[in-house]
């Protein structure tokens, strides 16, 4: 941990103000966050018990509830606080900011109360919920570009063209100060020993301003920066040293979908945050059930992902009794994403486990498997007559323990039936599953990709018009739950000669994807 005096300048603020370029030190910020104009949108948030999580994981599991405020997020603290700031020449004007929605809902809020206009760019793939809570406070919305990284191209260029001022959802003093705010009342809230909070980061503006008021007031606690696995910009930033780009990032937790952090917060995070966790789309999605199950609220990824790091804290420490903060900074969820929710929460609180089974084609087979599982419940069973000599069965079992997928893999197999433990692999999880049987001689020369489509019109076509004629599509599987991205599965058959030219075509589109050609899965239920 970097202390003051390698952190930064610790000048005035009225000094830091005549010179910008100075770096603002821990109490340039803690001064900032003690006057912050955060409470004429912001409410402070409730700091509540998680009873049943804190009696499962025995330790205490607190929830700091940014979803309760009144666009269901802790970015209106940041945004009021900016423009709050500005001079009335420059509301006058009016403000602009680029975002995918809750940054996007602050900025509109505070625009309304301080009576000036903000224009907002959000990306085509922005989900409907997103945009229409925006346009009912009067922000005026523009769509452009597949990514944040687009509208805010297009936000910076509109910006400078109308001379309205652009209000950063990140990497902005005045921001990360608004967002400290909530680290001061959780002090203030909560004043017995706290171990450590757990703050989910994407450009880095919450974790920032909750790190700089924790490390100046109450030091000995622990800020640990919570990212998704597939949007882990900020971990590999401090790792490296420096600010990494990464090429893409993953959609399901889009409050947190950001491609570079910032420069201020970056250096803010490297020298206070103690520690980071990655979290996994099956843990946040159990996360999610955990928290509704104590509160009856449903989070957005985003919100979740404090919770489902400490799950893993705690595995991984095997402490007792301590005191565990989460920040749950967003609930703006989409009602049809529910159904992905729930079917990967079971798996991500390990209480389902799948496996691909191969058992004798003949009689009795299948009864004797049932004989081996024994009482677990099934919870899923695939299968189609493939050849006369084995079948490979796709299973799905309830698990009381994070460690028996393993033990049942090791039961099955030695009692004769090869098994493969699939509970972890993604390819099984969204598309096999739904699949099992579909095998055919015809698939010759069959290359097997995922992608991930955004949830647009014309992303779909713009794949199959660009592929070449001669290479034919033997398999396809899609499926979209309520988010703004599609899950694609797609066989294509290209002779070895043209293998090349396909990877260029695909490298091309700039959609993410994963060849799946050699994953053990298809090899067993779809070639």
């Amino acid at each position: 941990m970097l202390g003051p005096g390698r952190w930064g300048t610790n000048a005035s603020a009225k000094d830091v103000d005549a010179t910008p370029e100075a770096p603002l030190g821990l109490m340039d910020y803690l001064q900032r966050i003690l006057t912050a104009r955060v409470y004429d949108v912001a409410i402070e948030s409730p700091l509540e018990l998680a009873t049943k999580l804190t009696e499962r994981l025995d330790n205490q599991v607190w929830l700091k509830r940014e979803d309760a405020q009144p666009v269901f997020s802790f970015k209106l603290r940041g945004a009021y606080n900016k423009m709050a700031r500005l001079s009335p020449e420059q509301l006058a004007r009016g403000v602009i900011c680029a975002s995918a929605g809750n940054h996007a809902q602050g900025v509109a809020l505070s625009a309304s109360r301080l009576g000036c206009r903000a224009v907002i760019v959000m990306p085509v793939t922005t989900p409907r919920l997103k945009i229409d809570a925006v346009a009912s406070l009067k922000g005026e919305v523009v769509l452009h570009g597949e990514s944040y990284s687009d509208a805010y191209l297009h936000a910076l260029e509109l910006g400078k063209q109308h001379d309205y001022t652009f209000v950063h959802p990140f990497d902005d003093p005045d921001v990360i100060a608004g967002q400290g705010t909530v680290g001061m009342e959780i002090l203030r809230q909560h004043q017995h020993p706290i171990e450590a909070v757990f703050v989910a980061i994407g450009g880095g503006g919450l974790i920032s301003g909750v790190a700089a008021y924790l490390k100046a007031v109450r030091p000995e606690i622990k800020v640990i920066g919570v990212q998704m696995v597939d949007s882990d910009a900020m971990i590999r930033s401090v790792k490296a040293g420096e600010r990494v780009l990464l090429s893409d990032v993953g959609l399901f937790s889009d409050g947190t979908a950001v491609k570079q952090v910032g420069a201020e917060t970056f250096r803010i995070t490297r020298a206070l945050v103690d520690d980071f966790i990655s979290v996994d789309t099956d843990a946040v999605c159990a996360a999610i059930k955990d928290v509704f199950e104590d509160t009856r609220s449903i989070l957005e990824p985003a919100g979740a992902m404090g919770v489902a790091a400490i799950k893993q804290y705690i595995a991984r420490h095997q402490i007792t009794g301590r005191t565990l903060v989460a920040i749950t900074c967003g609930a703006n969820m989409n009602f049809d994403r529910l159904r992905f929710v729930a079917e990967r929460a079971e798996v991500g609180e390990e209480r389902e486990a799948v496996f691909a089974v191969t058992i004798p084609e003949k009689r009795g087979s299948f009864r004797r498997l049932c004989e081996v599982i024994g009482p677990r419940s099934v919870t899923e069973f695939n299968y189609r007559i493939s050849d006369d000599q084995n079948a490979h069965v796709f299973v799905g079992l309830a698990t009381r323990s994070k460690d028996e997928s393993a033990e049942i893999s090791r039961l099955l197999t030695e009692n004769g039936f090869a098994t493969v433990d699939l509970t972890r692999d993604e390819l099984s999880k969204e598309h096999v599953r739904y699949m099992v049987g579909g095998r055919s001689p015809l698939a010759s020369d069959e290359r097997l990709y995922r992608f991930e489509f955004p949830e647009r019109p014309g992303a779909l076509m713009r794949f199959l018009s660009s592929m070449h004629p001669h290479w034919n599509i033997s398999l396809f599987h899609y499926r979209n739950q309520g988010a703004d991205y599609g899950r694609i599965l797609i066989g294509v058959q290209i002779p070895d000669g043209e293998r090349a030219d396909f990877q260029a075509f695909i490298e091309s589109l700039a959609y993410p994807y994963i060849d799946e050609t050699d994953n053990p899965a298809y090899r067993l239920f779809l070639c």
